[in-house]
């Protein structure tokens, strides 16, 4: 029991922890993002985005449109860049 009950807190934090991903990969991984809008999507007032849920959701629908399509890694990726220097979302 004490093991589940901290299995479930180390989880609690982790979701607590924002991004998993890797900023700087994510900012590499952006690159081909600029094939077809710049950074000016991230900042008012052309932002949409309201949190940091949101955030990875779009992030997860654009990465359906490369092929091969993301990973979940890359994903995470570039989340953690975008939140960085761009939404400074908490979580």
């Amino acid at each position: 029991m004490m093991r589940l009950l901290a299995s479930l807190a180390a989880l609690l934090v982790a979701a607590c922890a924002g991004p998993s991903g890797d900023a700087e990969r994510g900012k590499s991984l952006h690159a081909s993002c600029l094939q077809c809008h710049g950074t000016e999507l991230y900042v008012p007032p052309a932002r949409k985005v309201a949190s940091l849920e949101a955030l990875r959701k779009e992030v997860e629908k654009w990465g359906d449109m490369y092929n091969p399509r993301r990973t979940e890694q890359e994903i995470e990726d570039l989340v953690a860049w975008l939140n960085r220097d761009f939404y400074r979302f908490r979580n």
